[in-house]
Protein backbone atom coordinates (compact mmCIF):
# COMPACT_ATOMS: atom_id res chain seq x y z
CA UNK A 1 0.00 0.00 0.00
CA UNK A 2 1.28 3.88 -0.54
CA UNK A 3 0.88 5.28 2.41
CA UNK A 4 0.59 9.04 1.11
CA UNK A 5 -0.36 10.90 4.16
CA UNK A 6 1.38 12.21 5.59
CA UNK A 7 2.55 13.12 3.01
CA UNK A 8 3.34 12.39 -0.25
CA UNK A 9 2.80 14.77 -0.09
CA UNK A 10 5.88 15.44 -0.33
CA UNK A 11 7.80 12.16 -0.50
CA UNK A 12 8.19 11.27 -3.72
CA UNK A 13 7.99 14.33 -5.05
CA UNK A 14 9.81 17.25 -2.71
CA UNK A 15 12.96 15.25 -1.02
CA UNK A 16 14.76 14.16 -3.38
CA UNK A 17 14.81 17.03 -5.38
CA UNK A 18 15.91 19.06 -2.17
CA UNK A 19 18.55 16.62 -2.09
CA UNK A 20 20.79 18.19 -4.50
CA UNK A 21 20.65 21.35 -2.22
CA UNK A 22 21.68 19.00 0.95
CA UNK A 23 24.54 16.82 -1.33
CA UNK A 24 27.43 19.50 -0.18
CA UNK A 25 26.32 20.01 3.52
CA UNK A 26 25.86 16.26 4.36
CA UNK A 27 28.92 15.45 2.43
CA UNK A 28 30.80 17.71 4.93
CA UNK A 29 29.70 15.82 8.19
CA UNK A 30 31.80 13.19 10.14
CA UNK A 31 31.51 9.48 9.83
CA UNK A 32 29.28 7.52 12.12
CA UNK A 33 32.41 5.37 12.69
CA UNK A 34 34.36 8.02 14.86
CA UNK A 35 31.50 8.12 17.40
CA UNK A 36 32.00 6.73 20.63
CA UNK A 37 29.69 3.40 21.79
CA UNK A 38 26.20 3.77 21.95
CA UNK A 39 25.96 1.43 24.75
CA UNK A 40 23.09 -0.72 22.89
CA UNK A 41 23.94 -3.76 25.69
CA UNK A 42 24.95 -1.44 27.99
CA UNK A 43 22.85 -2.06 31.90
CA UNK A 44 23.26 1.69 32.17
CA UNK A 45 22.07 2.90 28.13
CA UNK A 46 22.98 6.43 27.10
CA UNK A 47 20.19 8.94 28.21
CA UNK A 48 18.81 6.47 30.67
CA UNK A 49 19.03 7.68 34.42
CA UNK A 50 16.78 6.04 37.64
CA UNK A 51 13.88 9.25 36.72
CA UNK A 52 14.21 9.72 33.02
CA UNK A 53 14.55 8.78 29.76
CA UNK A 54 15.97 11.42 27.24
CA UNK A 55 15.44 11.70 24.09
CA UNK A 56 15.94 14.09 21.32
CA UNK A 57 14.13 15.12 18.11
CA UNK A 58 15.91 16.26 14.58
CA UNK A 59 13.89 18.16 12.11
CA UNK A 60 12.93 20.24 9.24
CA UNK A 61 12.48 24.32 11.24
CA UNK A 62 14.39 26.58 9.27
CA UNK A 63 14.08 26.43 5.67
CA UNK A 64 10.88 24.29 5.34
CA UNK A 65 10.22 24.80 1.54
CA UNK A 66 6.67 23.77 2.37
CA UNK A 67 6.24 26.36 5.10
CA UNK A 68 3.92 24.53 6.94
CA UNK A 69 4.40 23.73 10.76
CA UNK A 70 6.63 20.80 10.18
CA UNK A 71 8.94 19.99 13.21
CA UNK A 72 7.30 22.41 15.81
CA UNK A 73 3.91 20.23 15.61
CA UNK A 74 5.37 17.68 14.90
CA UNK A 75 7.25 18.31 18.61
CA UNK A 76 3.99 19.55 19.73
CA UNK A 77 2.45 15.36 19.73
CA UNK A 78 5.54 14.21 21.58
CA UNK A 79 5.67 16.23 24.09
CA UNK A 80 1.78 16.11 24.58
CA UNK A 81 1.89 12.27 24.54
CA UNK A 82 4.95 12.03 26.65
CA UNK A 83 3.18 14.92 29.52
CA UNK A 84 0.24 12.07 29.01
CA UNK A 85 2.22 9.23 30.14
CA UNK A 86 4.26 11.08 32.67
CA UNK A 87 1.24 11.90 34.38
CA UNK A 88 0.36 7.86 34.74
CA UNK A 89 4.04 7.77 36.12
CA UNK A 90 6.42 7.01 33.19
CA UNK A 91 7.82 4.20 32.39
CA UNK A 92 8.87 2.15 35.38
CA UNK A 93 8.83 5.00 37.04
CA UNK A 94 11.14 7.32 34.44
CA UNK A 95 9.42 10.33 33.36
CA UNK A 96 10.06 10.49 29.33
CA UNK A 97 11.98 13.45 28.59
CA UNK A 98 12.71 15.55 25.16
CA UNK A 99 15.96 16.65 26.38
CA UNK A 100 17.42 18.23 22.63
CA UNK A 101 15.97 19.59 19.78
CA UNK A 102 17.84 20.14 16.74
CA UNK A 103 16.72 22.11 13.51
CA UNK A 104 18.71 19.93 10.48
CA UNK A 105 18.13 23.61 8.50
CA UNK A 106 16.94 21.65 5.96
CA UNK A 107 20.51 20.19 4.39
CA UNK A 108 22.11 19.59 7.59
CA UNK A 109 20.73 16.08 8.57
CA UNK A 110 23.19 13.89 8.13
CA UNK A 111 25.74 16.76 10.32
CA UNK A 112 22.84 16.74 13.28
CA UNK A 113 22.48 13.26 13.20
CA UNK A 114 26.00 12.43 13.64
CA UNK A 115 26.44 15.23 16.46
CA UNK A 116 23.54 13.35 18.30
CA UNK A 117 24.90 9.91 17.79
CA UNK A 118 28.53 11.19 18.87
CA UNK A 119 27.11 13.35 22.77
CA UNK A 120 25.12 10.06 23.06
CA UNK A 121 24.07 11.47 25.85
CA UNK A 122 19.73 10.72 24.51
CA UNK A 123 18.07 7.02 24.82
CA UNK A 124 16.41 7.45 20.86
CA UNK A 125 15.27 10.00 18.49
CA UNK A 126 12.37 11.14 16.60
CA UNK A 127 12.59 12.88 13.15
CA UNK A 128 10.55 14.73 10.87
CA UNK A 129 12.37 15.98 8.52
CA UNK A 130 12.64 17.02 4.07
CA UNK A 131 15.41 15.29 4.05
CA UNK A 132 16.51 12.45 5.81
CA UNK A 133 20.27 11.87 4.92
CA UNK A 134 20.73 11.28 8.68
CA UNK A 135 18.78 8.32 9.44
CA UNK A 136 20.86 5.84 8.02
CA UNK A 137 23.51 7.11 10.41
CA UNK A 138 21.01 6.30 13.33
CA UNK A 139 20.57 2.92 12.12
CA UNK A 140 24.30 2.35 12.09
CA UNK A 141 25.13 3.19 15.40
CA UNK A 142 21.75 1.28 16.71
CA UNK A 143 20.12 4.09 17.72
CA UNK A 144 16.31 3.36 17.56
CA UNK A 145 14.69 6.11 15.28
CA UNK A 146 10.83 7.14 14.93
CA UNK A 147 10.58 9.22 12.37
CA UNK A 148 7.64 11.14 9.69
CA UNK A 149 7.28 7.95 7.64
CA UNK A 150 7.83 9.46 3.84
CA UNK A 151 10.99 7.85 3.05
CA UNK A 152 11.20 4.21 2.08
CA UNK A 153 14.21 4.05 0.95
CA UNK A 154 15.60 5.27 3.76
CA UNK A 155 13.60 2.96 6.13
CA UNK A 156 14.02 0.19 4.20
CA UNK A 157 15.54 -2.90 5.24
CA UNK A 158 16.46 -1.12 8.95
CA UNK A 159 14.79 -2.60 11.97
CA UNK A 160 15.75 0.30 14.27
CA UNK A 161 13.65 2.76 12.27
CA UNK A 162 9.92 3.11 12.96
CA UNK A 163 7.35 5.43 11.17
CA UNK A 164 4.22 6.54 11.84
CA UNK A 165 3.42 4.08 9.34
CA UNK A 166 5.44 1.12 7.63
CA UNK A 167 7.52 2.12 4.65
CA UNK A 168 5.15 3.06 2.13
CA UNK A 169 4.96 1.28 -1.54
CA UNK A 170 5.18 4.03 -4.21
CA UNK A 171 3.98 1.77 -7.23
CA UNK A 172 1.33 -0.37 -5.43
CA UNK A 173 -2.17 -0.59 -6.62
CA UNK A 174 -4.42 1.69 -4.58
CA UNK A 175 -8.59 1.32 -5.03
CA UNK A 176 -8.56 5.10 -3.30
CA UNK A 177 -8.21 6.86 -6.87
CA UNK A 178 -10.77 4.70 -8.14
CA UNK A 179 -13.72 4.69 -5.16
CA UNK A 180 -12.52 9.18 -5.02
CA UNK A 181 -13.72 9.65 -8.12
CA UNK A 182 -16.91 7.03 -7.85
CA UNK A 183 -17.52 9.16 -5.05
CA UNK A 184 -17.34 12.42 -7.25
CA UNK A 185 -19.86 10.61 -9.56
CA UNK A 186 -17.04 11.36 -12.42
CA UNK A 187 -15.14 9.40 -15.11
CA UNK A 188 -12.54 11.27 -16.54
CA UNK A 189 -9.18 11.68 -14.55
CA UNK A 190 -6.28 13.82 -15.08
CA UNK A 191 -3.01 12.97 -13.31
CA UNK A 192 -0.41 15.32 -12.55
CA UNK A 193 3.12 15.43 -10.47
CA UNK A 194 6.34 16.68 -11.04
CA UNK A 195 9.05 15.83 -13.12
CA UNK A 196 12.45 16.20 -11.12
CA UNK A 197 12.10 12.55 -9.77
CA UNK A 198 11.94 9.17 -10.41
CA UNK A 199 9.61 8.68 -7.39
CA UNK A 200 7.92 11.77 -8.62
CA UNK A 201 6.81 9.97 -12.13
CA UNK A 202 6.08 6.61 -9.91
CA UNK A 203 3.59 8.70 -8.06
CA UNK A 204 1.72 9.53 -11.13
CA UNK A 205 1.86 6.22 -12.62
CA UNK A 206 0.16 4.72 -9.59
CA UNK A 207 -2.88 6.80 -10.45
CA UNK A 208 -2.65 6.19 -13.88
CA UNK A 209 -2.35 2.87 -13.73
CA UNK A 210 -4.95 2.13 -11.01
CA UNK A 211 -7.65 3.90 -13.25
CA UNK A 212 -6.58 1.66 -15.94
CA UNK A 213 -6.41 -1.44 -13.81
CA UNK A 214 -10.04 -1.08 -13.40
CA UNK A 215 -11.80 0.84 -15.92
CA UNK A 216 -12.87 -2.05 -17.41
CA UNK A 217 -15.49 -2.39 -13.96
CA UNK A 218 -15.36 1.25 -13.01
CA UNK A 219 -15.82 3.20 -16.81
CA UNK A 220 -13.29 5.47 -15.73
CA UNK A 221 -10.33 6.80 -17.78
CA UNK A 222 -7.34 8.78 -17.92
CA UNK A 223 -7.51 11.82 -20.28
CA UNK A 224 -4.92 13.66 -19.53
CA UNK A 225 -1.55 12.69 -18.22
CA UNK A 226 1.50 15.23 -17.05
CA UNK A 227 4.51 13.55 -14.70
CA UNK A 228 6.71 16.06 -16.02
CA UNK A 229 6.03 19.79 -14.17
CA UNK A 230 8.58 22.00 -13.07
CA UNK A 231 8.98 22.01 -9.05
CA UNK A 232 6.96 24.35 -7.28
CA UNK A 233 4.63 25.36 -11.06
CA UNK A 234 7.05 29.06 -10.40
CA UNK A 235 5.98 29.62 -13.80
CA UNK A 236 2.50 28.14 -13.42
CA UNK A 237 0.09 25.99 -15.27
CA UNK A 238 -1.88 27.76 -17.54
CA UNK A 239 -1.28 25.52 -20.60
CA UNK A 240 -1.53 22.57 -18.23
CA UNK A 241 -5.26 24.08 -17.13
CA UNK A 242 -5.90 24.54 -21.09
CA UNK A 243 -5.13 20.94 -22.00
CA UNK A 244 -7.37 19.48 -19.09
CA UNK A 245 -9.81 21.62 -19.96
CA UNK A 246 -9.61 20.30 -23.68
CA UNK A 247 -9.53 16.72 -22.88
CA UNK A 248 -12.73 17.02 -20.73
CA UNK A 249 -11.59 16.27 -17.33
CA UNK A 250 -13.96 16.13 -14.41
CA UNK A 251 -11.06 15.44 -11.54
CA UNK A 252 -7.62 15.89 -11.05
CA UNK A 253 -5.45 13.88 -9.27
CA UNK A 254 -1.99 15.21 -7.81
CA UNK A 255 1.18 14.56 -6.85
CA UNK A 256 2.29 17.99 -5.51
CA UNK A 257 2.97 19.70 -2.80
CA UNK A 258 0.98 22.17 -0.80
CA UNK A 259 1.90 25.33 -2.50
CA UNK A 260 1.63 23.72 -5.84
CA UNK A 261 -1.84 22.25 -5.22
CA UNK A 262 -2.57 26.18 -4.51
CA UNK A 263 -1.34 27.55 -7.58
CA UNK A 264 -3.27 25.13 -9.45
CA UNK A 265 -6.67 25.69 -7.98
CA UNK A 266 -5.70 29.64 -8.75
CA UNK A 267 -4.88 28.74 -12.48
CA UNK A 268 -8.85 26.30 -12.32
CA UNK A 269 -10.33 29.34 -10.87
CA UNK A 270 -8.74 31.65 -13.08
CA UNK A 271 -9.85 29.15 -16.39
CA UNK A 272 -13.41 28.66 -14.79
CA UNK A 273 -12.51 24.91 -13.84
CA UNK A 274 -12.91 25.68 -10.19
CA UNK A 275 -15.92 23.63 -10.13
CA UNK A 276 -13.70 20.79 -11.37
CA UNK A 277 -12.66 18.87 -7.79
CA UNK A 278 -9.51 18.00 -6.91
CA UNK A 279 -7.95 14.90 -4.54
CA UNK A 280 -5.06 16.16 -2.51
CA UNK A 281 -1.96 13.55 -1.00
CA UNK A 282 -0.83 16.57 1.25
CA UNK A 283 -3.36 18.66 2.05
CA UNK A 284 -5.22 17.82 5.61
CA UNK A 285 -4.56 21.07 6.96
CA UNK A 286 -7.18 22.71 8.32
CA UNK A 287 -5.66 26.26 7.89
CA UNK A 288 -4.33 26.19 4.85
CA UNK A 289 -7.86 25.45 3.15
CA UNK A 290 -9.24 28.43 5.17
CA UNK A 291 -6.45 30.80 4.53
CA UNK A 292 -6.91 29.54 0.65
CA UNK A 293 -10.41 31.64 0.80
CA UNK A 294 -12.71 28.89 -0.77
CA UNK A 295 -10.20 27.53 -3.52
CA UNK A 296 -10.56 24.00 -2.45
CA UNK A 297 -14.11 24.10 -1.70
CA UNK A 298 -15.70 20.36 -3.17
CA UNK A 299 -11.92 18.90 -3.24
CA UNK A 300 -11.08 15.19 -1.39
CA UNK A 301 -8.13 14.78 0.94
CA UNK A 302 -6.36 11.76 2.02
CA UNK A 303 -5.79 11.29 5.62
CA UNK A 304 -3.28 8.64 6.88
CA UNK A 305 -4.84 8.38 10.27
CA UNK A 306 -8.51 8.65 12.38
CA UNK A 307 -9.43 11.66 10.95
CA UNK A 308 -10.81 14.75 13.87
CA UNK A 309 -14.09 14.76 12.06
CA UNK A 310 -14.47 11.10 13.10
CA UNK A 311 -15.93 9.76 16.36
CA UNK A 312 -13.30 8.79 18.79
CA UNK A 313 -14.98 5.48 19.70
CA UNK A 314 -12.44 3.53 21.85
CA UNK A 315 -9.27 4.66 20.50
CA UNK A 316 -6.43 6.57 22.07
CA UNK A 317 -7.67 10.00 19.81
CA UNK A 318 -9.53 10.67 23.45
CA UNK A 319 -6.53 10.84 24.93
CA UNK A 320 -5.14 12.72 22.16
CA UNK A 321 -7.35 15.05 22.10
CA UNK A 322 -7.20 16.13 25.69
CA UNK A 323 -3.33 16.05 25.94
CA UNK A 324 -2.87 18.35 22.66
CA UNK A 325 -5.14 20.90 23.89
CA UNK A 326 -3.53 21.17 27.63
CA UNK A 327 -0.30 21.23 26.40
CA UNK A 328 -1.17 24.15 23.97
CA UNK A 329 -0.70 22.71 20.54
CA UNK A 330 -3.31 21.81 17.93
CA UNK A 331 -4.88 19.32 16.31
CA UNK A 332 -3.04 18.64 13.34
CA UNK A 333 -1.37 15.85 11.19
CA UNK A 334 1.84 16.72 12.33
CA UNK A 335 1.10 16.66 15.70
CA UNK A 336 -0.82 13.65 15.12
CA UNK A 337 2.11 12.01 13.37
CA UNK A 338 4.74 12.48 16.65
CA UNK A 339 2.58 11.48 19.20
CA UNK A 340 1.86 8.22 16.98
CA UNK A 341 5.60 7.50 17.35
CA UNK A 342 5.93 8.39 21.12
CA UNK A 343 3.80 5.77 21.59
CA UNK A 344 5.37 3.74 19.40
CA UNK A 345 8.90 4.26 21.76
CA UNK A 346 6.57 4.06 24.90
CA UNK A 347 5.34 0.88 23.88
CA UNK A 348 8.93 -0.19 23.31
CA UNK A 349 10.40 0.69 26.32
CA UNK A 350 7.75 -1.05 28.39
CA UNK A 351 8.40 -4.34 26.52
CA UNK A 352 11.59 -3.83 27.33
CA UNK A 353 11.68 -3.86 30.68
CA UNK A 354 12.91 -1.95 33.74
CA UNK A 355 16.09 -1.59 32.75
CA UNK A 356 15.42 -0.90 29.05
CA UNK A 357 18.88 -1.00 26.31
CA UNK A 358 18.44 0.18 22.69
CA UNK A 359 18.85 -3.30 21.56
CA UNK A 360 16.14 -4.15 23.58
CA UNK A 361 13.64 -1.90 23.11
CA UNK A 362 14.33 -2.52 18.88
CA UNK A 363 13.86 -6.13 19.15
CA UNK A 364 10.87 -5.44 21.80
CA UNK A 365 9.09 -3.03 19.01
CA UNK A 366 9.40 -5.64 16.27
CA UNK A 367 7.77 -7.91 18.14
CA UNK A 368 4.54 -5.54 17.87
CA UNK A 369 2.74 -7.39 14.98
CA UNK A 370 -0.50 -5.44 14.84
CA UNK A 371 0.27 -1.75 16.26
CA UNK A 372 -2.67 0.76 15.94
CA UNK A 373 -1.39 2.95 18.27
CA UNK A 374 -4.64 2.81 20.03
CA UNK A 375 -6.96 2.53 17.07
CA UNK A 376 -5.78 5.59 14.95
CA UNK A 377 -3.94 3.55 12.34
CA UNK A 378 -4.41 1.13 10.24
CA UNK A 379 -2.25 -1.89 11.80
CA UNK A 380 1.43 -2.04 11.25
CA UNK A 381 3.62 -5.61 11.79
CA UNK A 382 7.12 -4.85 12.36
CA UNK A 383 8.35 -7.81 12.35
CA UNK A 384 8.07 -7.67 8.49
CA UNK A 385 7.38 -4.26 7.84
CA UNK A 386 10.76 -2.42 7.66
CA UNK A 387 10.85 -3.42 4.00
CA UNK A 388 8.21 -1.72 1.32
CA UNK A 389 5.64 -3.71 -0.41
CA UNK A 390 5.60 -3.65 -3.87
CA UNK A 391 3.93 -4.01 -6.97
CA UNK A 392 5.18 -7.05 -7.88
CA UNK A 393 4.85 -8.44 -4.54
CA UNK A 394 2.15 -6.29 -1.93
CA UNK A 395 1.55 -9.20 0.35
CA UNK A 396 5.09 -10.40 1.92
CA UNK A 397 6.15 -6.67 3.64
CA UNK A 398 2.68 -5.20 2.98
CA UNK A 399 -0.19 -4.08 4.82
CA UNK A 400 -3.16 -7.18 5.23
CA UNK A 401 -5.79 -4.15 4.66
CA UNK A 402 -5.56 -1.77 1.94
CA UNK A 403 -7.10 1.26 4.18
CA UNK A 404 -7.31 4.43 3.82
CA UNK A 405 -9.51 7.53 5.28
CA UNK A 406 -10.68 10.35 3.03
CA UNK A 407 -12.31 13.74 4.22
CA UNK A 408 -14.01 16.58 1.99
CA UNK A 409 -14.18 20.47 1.91
CA UNK A 410 -17.56 21.75 2.56
CA UNK A 411 -18.21 24.70 3.11
CA UNK A 412 -14.44 25.54 4.02
CA UNK A 413 -14.41 22.62 6.62
CA UNK A 414 -13.57 18.74 6.19
CA UNK A 415 -15.88 15.99 6.62
CA UNK A 416 -16.15 12.57 6.39
CA UNK A 417 -16.41 10.87 2.82
CA UNK A 418 -16.39 7.33 1.94
CA UNK A 419 -16.64 6.18 6.05
CA UNK A 420 -18.48 6.92 9.08
CA UNK A 421 -17.87 8.78 12.19
CA UNK A 422 -18.11 4.79 13.79
CA UNK A 423 -16.07 3.42 10.91
CA UNK A 424 -13.87 5.93 9.15
CA UNK A 425 -11.57 3.95 7.04
CA UNK A 426 -12.61 2.39 3.68
CA UNK A 427 -10.30 -0.92 3.49
CA UNK A 428 -9.68 -3.46 1.00
CA UNK A 429 -8.25 -7.03 1.47
CA UNK A 430 -4.54 -6.93 -0.18
CA UNK A 431 -4.86 -10.45 -1.09
CA UNK A 432 -7.41 -9.49 -3.60
CA UNK A 433 -6.98 -7.13 -5.90
CA UNK A 434 -10.23 -6.79 -7.63
CA UNK A 435 -12.20 -3.92 -7.71
CA UNK A 436 -14.90 -4.27 -4.70
CA UNK A 437 -16.38 -1.72 -3.00
CA UNK A 438 -14.71 -0.87 0.37
CA UNK A 439 -15.22 -2.42 3.50
CA UNK A 440 -15.90 0.25 6.52
CA UNK A 441 -13.68 -0.34 9.45
CA UNK A 442 -12.65 0.85 13.19
CA UNK A 443 -9.45 -0.50 14.81
CA UNK A 444 -8.22 -0.55 18.25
Amino acid sequence: MNLRPGRLRAVAVLLVVLGLVAAACSNSSGEADSSPSTGGNSASAPGVSSTEIKFSVLGTKTNNPLGNCLHECFLEGIKAYFAYRNSEGGVNGRQLVVSKEVDDQLGQNQQKAVEIISANDTFATFSATQLATGWGEFAEAGVPLYGWAIHPAEMSGKDSIFGNSAPPCLDCMDRTFTYVAKLAGVKKIAALGYGVTDNSKQCVSQITDTVDRYKATTGQEIVYKNDSLAFGLANGVGPEVTAMKKAGAEIIMTCLDLNGMKTLAQELKRQGMDNIPMYHLNSYNQKFVTDADGLFEGDYMSVAFRPFEAGDGDSSMTAFRKWIEKEGGELDEMAMYGWIDADLAYQGLLAAGKNPTRDAVISATNKLTDYTAGGLIFPVDWSRQHVPATKADPITHGYKQVCRALVQVKNGKFQLVGGTKDKPFVCWPAKDDTWTEPTLTTFK
